[in-house]
């Protein structure tokens, strides 16, 4: 829903992840295109870090008592996933959707080759609104496809012990498994973690995973010092017992490969959203509002939504009101790279 910056230049080429990390990524305030007034952080896509296996997008929009309108927009190659943590938005897309996006249900929006969608937090006065919104790019299997949208309300918790437990929102974590669409493996999962109690939750040591507060504070066992994302070029991933990086709604936490679990806990309880999944499978191009492979992808998205091309479709009880698209930078898009 906003312009990105280039990708800078990819001269070094990327850098694999080989094992765990301990990196700290925190959120920068970003403005959101069709919004004004809204208070919008961003964690995902870093610099130094593009993606955390399909996961290619991370915002926060809130806490904050807000008039949401976010006029119909398009995206290319990704799904958007809507986690809403107070408050109520409506949405409507080009495929016919028009429902309520409510705490506690999941409400997935798949662009395959293009969609469009507008945004509106629910009445004509500002409103108590707090929400993630994460993009999951596409494999190439699916990304020229349909556009499609779909919405899941009982999805599946798995039981961490002590009153722990998390609410799989995307993909497999442990052996349970969202019914939500996905085309790459991955997981997305709400981790509720009590007050003072020790958690462990299943990991896969071939996916790589990072964690995001989204209320209160918790600690997560890392075994290595935190090193801010800022402030170093190739973290070191040497293991040693007993260090913690603090998850909070300011950060995210990245945690590299190689771990077979991840250990919480929480002095006050806590809500964390972890991310992770399977490396991707490409570099993307990403700007805007669309995920690509190329720059000549790009150029043509955009051209066709401000040509009004039938490629994006109409949204749902909407006149000809539009988010234009910005100016394209005066250099050639280029993949993101990971840079640690």
């Amino acid at each position: 829903m906003t312009r990105l910056d280039v990708a800078p230049p990819a001269s070094e080429g990327p850098v694999d992840c080989d094992g765990p990390r301990a990196l700290v990524i925190e959120a920068r305030e970003v403005p959101l295109g069709g919004v004004r007034g809204m208070e919008v952080h961003r964690t995902l896509p870093h610099r130094a870090l593009p993606m955390v296996g399909a996961w290619c997008f991370l915002d926060r929009f809130g806490p904050q008592d807000t008039l949401m309108r976010v006029e119909p927009h398009p995206h290319i190659g990704l799904q958007t996933v809507t986690w809403p943590i107070i408050g109520e938005v409506r949405h409507r897309d080009a495929v016919g959707s028009d429902v309520v996006v409510r705490p506690g249900a999941l409400n997935l929006m798949t662009s395959g080759a293009g969609i469009a969608h507008s945004e509106y937090s629910v009445g004509d006065e500002p409103i108590p609104l707090d929400a993630l919104q994460l993009w999951v790019a596409l494999p190439e299997s699916r990304r020229h496809g349909g556009p499609a949208f779909e919405r899941h309300e009982d999805l599946p918790v798995l039981d961490l012990g002590d009153g722990a437990d998390a609410v799989v929102v995307m993909g497999s974590l442990g052996a349970v498994d969202s019914p939500a669409t996905v085309h790459t493996p991955i997981v997305g999962a709400e981790l509720r973690l009590p007050a003072g109690v020790d958690v462990r939750v299943p990991l896969r040591p071939e996916w790589e995973y990072a964690v995001y507060g989204m209320t209160g504070t918790a600690e997560a066992v890392t075994g290595m010092d935190a090193v801010d994302a800022d402030a170093a070029r190739h973290p070191s991933s040497a293991v040693g017992p007993g260090a913690t990086a603090s998850v909070d709604h300011t950060r995210l936490v990245y945690l590299g490969k190689g771990r077979d679990r991840l250990e919480l806990r929480s002095d006050e309880g806590a809500r964390v959203f972890l991310l992770g999944g399977e490396p991707f499978e490409a570099d993307i191009v990403m700007w805007w509002n669309f995920v690509g492979r190329s720059h000549d992808e790009i150029v043509e998205a955009r051209e066709a939504w401000e040509a009004r091309a039938d490629r994006f479709g109409a949204v749902v009880d909407h006149g000809p009101e539009r988010i234009p698209a910005p100016p394209l930078p005066a250099v050639r898009l280029t993949p993101r790279r990971r840079r640690a």
